[in-house]
């Protein structure tokens, strides 16, 4: 994705101190299923002008089954300028205010740091399913 939209500083964080230290080669992998991966991530980075990789942490969150992500309101009125139709007047400016703070691109979300860095946005179940992927 980073490739297809011309990034070229990338920041990646992960949850897993041990993968952030085996991907910047400061820990030796011996998991010799894992060395096609190890090489993957050197190859992509040499598409980027810069790779820096951070452990970062994660939280565990119970979701609900059918209930909206986080963001669902800021992602609508960013698309479409509309508010929840039961939205009090104060929560039509906190959604504004805090709109301003993100980036939609096609259907994903992003949220942009101060450094103007992008941050993916990420419900439980999505980050799940990415989780899954990953380890596929």
């Amino acid at each position: 994705m980073a490739i297809d939209q011309d990034v070229e500083e990338l920041l990646i964080m992960g949850d897993s101190d041990l993968i952030i230290q085996q991907a910047q080669d400061e820990w030796e992998n011996r998991d010799v299923k894992l060395l096609p991966y190890r090489k993957h991530v050197e190859d992509l980075s040499k598409q980027f002008k810069s790779v820096e990789f951070r452990h970062g942490y994660c939280n565990t969150v119970e979701v609900e089954p059918d209930v909206q992500p986080w963001y669902h309101d800021i992602k609508i009125f960013i698309k479409t300028k509309e508010y929840h139709e039961k939205s009090s007047g104060d929560q039509k400016r906190t959604i504004r205010r805090l709109a301003s703070g993100f980036f939609l691109s096609g259907e994903v979300l992003y949220k942009r740091t101060p450094d103007l860095n992008l941050l993916r946005c990420v419900d439980a179940q999505e980050a799940g399913r990415i989780m899954n992927e990953v380890h596929a």
